[in-house]
């Protein structure tokens, strides 16, 4: 009964969202694009490039988890006014998928993801259609995707198409100077101590792009489930393995993960918390952490200071 519910409280916000646009809206050149940005994450790679002649807006802020994340009257209002609609894909955004997939037949609807090689997609065991799709952990990857909205800005946009292009080749040179750091200071980690264990598997484009093992306790999803064999599996992999610390995330309660560190100590194992995790959103904005460099730069410090720690 309650999915019913769920599935008719969907249909009734896409139908009052698809009356109140027009297909005849068109984009007013006498004022910035309006753009509106899901993630945090998506929210920075739009804003680097097109910085001051976009209005841009996100929906999603610090510590919220997109994968539960559910569209308000709010959202509703920023949509209908948007010229321009980027968002990840792959499902992240959970319900709001459908959404995005009904308006691209009024709007410039963007999936930022659209375009990657099916071949660098991590895929799910559990659901063979629906990839990881926590690519900004693997900074290559993401960067991969600034020409995506770079093309859709200079279409709509063409007069700043100078202007987008270099902000695009700047922040891609940023991005690659944050990549060789990190692989640096992943490189200082001890090969037998580099195991990642967060509280939902977010970082294994993160562990292939710069060699670390990784485990989560939930799947890529924060939907998905887990049960007692799952604790108990990783209590057991944490403790023959030595492992010293694992992590939190700020999207993700911390009880679980507490759950695990108080299963080691009941084997004499003493596991500490590493620090806190940005997995799927940002800091807050303004922080250090509230732009995707300060977040990653942030991540990387933590994991080599909980991962050094003396066993």
């Amino acid at each position: 009964m309650g999915k019913i519910i769920k599935h008719i409280g969907l249909i009734c916000f896409l139908s009052a969202l698809l009356q109140s646009c027009s297909s005849s809206d068109t984009f007013d050149e006498s004022r910035p694009l309006q753009v509106v940005a899901t993630t945090s994450m998506v929210a920075d790679l739009v804003k680097n490039i097109g910085k001051d002649s976009i209005q841009l807006t996100s929906l999603m802020g610090p510590g919220v988890d997109p994968h539960l994340y559910k569209a308000t009257q709010g959202d509703l209002k920023q949509l209908r006014a948007a010229d321009i609609i980027f968002y990840n894909g792959l499902h992240l955004e959970g319900k709001m998928g459908e959404v995005f997939e009904k308006l691209e037949r009024i709007k410039t609807v963007v999936p930022i993801a659209r375009g990657i090689a099916k071949d660098r997609l991590i895929k799910d065991p559990e659901y063979e259609d629906a990839p990881d799709p926590h690519i900004w952990f693997d900074i290559e990857l993401w960067s991969g995707t600034i020409d995506n909205i770079l093309g859709t800005l200079v279409e709509m946009d063409p007069d700043n198409e100078l202007y987008y292009t270099k902000n695009a080749q700047d922040y891609k040179s940023q991005l690659s100077e944050l990549d060789i750091w990190v692989k640096q200071q992943i490189q200082s980690i001890p090969v037998d101590q580099r195991i990642l264990i967060t509280a939902h598997d977010a970082f294994s484009y993160f562990g292939r792009a710069y060699g670390l093992e990784v485990k989560g306790l939930q799947g890529i999803s924060t939907l998905s489930e887990f049960g007692l064999r799952d604790r108990v599996d990783l209590v057991n992999f944490i403790v023959e393995r030595g492992i010293a610390a694992v992590f939190v995330e700020t999207s993700v309660s911390e009880k679980n993960i507490n759950s695990i560190v108080e299963g080691c100590r009941q084997k004499g194992h003493r596991v500490y918390i590493g620090g806190n995790l940005y997995s799927d959103a940002m800091g807050a904005e303004g922080s250090f952490q509230g732009t995707y460099v300060g977040m990653v730069r942030a991540n990387v410090n933590t994991i080599v200071r909980g991962l050094m720690l003396i066993q």
